[in-house]
């Protein structure tokens, strides 16, 4: 693997010059403007603070950017990941040591991931279940910027119990805040799309909503103190941690390592098509595992790959790696420099871009192209991945909607198509059929196995009397040694009866499991055949 990277890197690399670093620190800069906002309003809507989003960005840029699969993946915290902490800190009783514990094994597992080659594994979970639950994280993202954005209060650990307990805290909105969130959303959808390649709109709807808040409504809620060092007071420390409970953070570094591996992949899978470059799966897994676990020790979150920021690189001219690195080292700047005007920062403000980044971040185009197909399993693997996400723990929520697209595909794989025909005049006029004689071809299509072979002897009992039987299997692609068994049966019954049992149009793979249960010694070699019509014509 460090083959690979020397190999990716020296490609990435070569005949690097002057205009390419250029083209690297302006793209680092863009990005930098598009991922300040973000960073920001991620780490307030995960439960740590401001200033924990950007660490994260930070770092995510010198460390996984460096490490990563491919020139062009810009991580840092994102959406998704929101959804998953948030949880685990309301639980903690916001407490961020359980956090950086998490952050730390879940690395440790993508790591592992990497060095197993574990990376092409994202790609057989089927697109209805990623799409609804990117869906399902953007409507927890929603939820639970409700408090930030009307500027209420609720309780519970999920963002349903927090929509829940409403009905019981009370709901009054402080309209001020409502206001200024609205600005920031108004702001985000008028922004010309020409211009956001240069200018990112969720930060002229930031910049604009702080002025606007900073004359208005002087006395709504801000972000707070921004620390101007990269190593924040509330960090990874192992003396704080309660070891008895360990056991219990194992679960949510699962999810947060599968949430890190799955966002990550697809966003290099993505990225790769629209730059045609080189993306490893693996190397990625390793970049995104040793950050993640470096991350924690400064005081950041958990990170993942940006298809977000991943795609605003590369329309901005990112050449290499250095695009990930250069944004990170300007976020650093800008913590040092701009701290006390992000400390002014309207959280009404910030509630605002975390909603509109999530309607933006529904796959749309790929949710009309579900329904608009038509299918009834697409459809409901989408609608039970986004509804499990919402209500349960985003693992559960995966694994619910692998298993019901298992289940979904196992119904069709059980239909099999049988169909017969009798041998006679009107199919074979001119022929002399006493040479045949009652012959009855049977034709079988599908998959044959365990759960389907009860219905083909059902079905094989109601044909008509036949001197023999000719089974064409050219459409079986798979049979199971339970359904060599029922050959072997059937052909002992025929045998018994004194009806000739032959077979023809058999791959390889079939063949070979009928031959070691024993069919074709039963039946004889000689009464296999290549079609139908060697069958009823060939000398015997």
């Amino acid at each position: 693997m460090i083959k690979n990277y020397v190999s990716m890197l020296k490609s990435e690399f070569r005949g690097y010059g002057p205009k390419s670093l250029l083209g690297d620190v302006m793209a680092g800069l863009t990005v930098c403007a598009v991922a300040l906002p973000l960073a920001l309003a991620f780490g307030v809507s995960c439960g740590a603070d401001a200033a924990a989003g950007l660490i994260t960005a930070i770092l995510s840029g010198l460390v996984i950017s460096a490490l990563s699969g491919a020139s062009f993946q810009i991580s840092g915290p994102t959406g998704a990941m929101t959804a998953v902490l948030v949880t685990i800190i309301a639980k903690d009783g916001g407490e961020l040591s359980g956090v950086f514990l998490v952050g730390l094994i879940a690395g440790a597992l993508m790591l592992l991931a990497g060095i197993l080659k574990l990376g092409k594994l994202v790609h057989l979970i089927p697109k209805p279940v990623i799409t609804g639950f990117t869906s399902g994280i953007a409507v927890i993202i929603a939820l639970g910027q409700i408090d930030n954005f009307f500027a209420v209060t609720s309780k519970g650990d999920s963002a349903v119990q927090k929509l829940l307990s409403y009905g019981t805290l009370g709901f009054s909105p402080d309209w001020r805040a409502v206001a200024i969130g609205l600005l920031v959303i108004a702001i985000m959808i008028v922004w010309p799309k020409k211009w956001n390649a240069k200018v990112p709109s969720s930060l002229v709807g930031i910049i604009v909503a702080a002025v606007a808040a900073a004359f208005l409504f002087p006395d709504i809620a801000t972000v707070g103190a921004i620390p101007k060092t990269i190593f924040l007071e509330n960090r990874l420390d192992f003396s704080k941690i309660e070891w008895n409970a360990f056991s219990s953070y194992v679960g949510p570094a699962l999810t947060v390592a599968m949430l890190g591996m799955i966002e990550s992949l697809l966003c290099g899978a993505s990225a790769s098509a629209m730059t045609k470059g080189h993306f490893d799966a693996d190397i990625e897994l390793v970049g995104q595992g040793v950050g993640n676990m470096i991350i924690p020790f400064f005081g950041g979150v958990p990170a993942t790959a940006a298809i977000a920021r991943t795609s605003v690189a590369i329309k901005s001219g990112c050449k290499t790696r250095l695009t990930g690195v250069f944004h990170a080292v300007f976020l650093l700047l800008s913590m040092f420099l701009l701290g006390d005007v992000m400390s002014r920062l309207p959280m009404a403000a910030l509630a605002g871009v975390l909603m509109m980044t999530a309607w933006r971040m529904n796959e749309w185009h790929e949710i009309r192209q579900i329904f608009k197909r038509g299918f009834k399993s697409e459809i409901a693997q989408y609608l039970i991945t986004l509804v499990a996400t919402v209500v349960f723990d985003l693992t559960v929520a995966i694994v619910i909607g692998i298993a019901f697209s298992l289940l979904a595909f196992i119904s069709r794989v059980l239909e099999i198509h049988l169909d017969h025909s009798m041998v006679d005049s009107a199919r074979m006029p001119g022929v002399d059929l006493n040479k045949f004689g009652n012959t009855c071809v049977v034709y079988i299509t599908g998959a044959v196995f365990f759960a389907n072979t009860q219905r083909i002897l059902d079905y094989v009992a109601e044909l008509p009397p036949a001197d023999r039987v000719i089974l064409s299997v050219r459409g079986v692609s798979v049979m199971d040694p339970d359904a060599a068994q029922m050959l072997l049966k059937l052909a002992g019954d025929y045998e018994a009866r004194g009806v000739e049992l032959l077979i023809c149009g058999l791959n390889d793979k079939v063949r070979r499991i009928l031959d070691r249960a024993g069919v074709t010694e039963k039946i004889g070699e000689e009464n296999f055949y290549w079609s139908v019509d060697r069958a009823l014509f060939e000398e015997r």
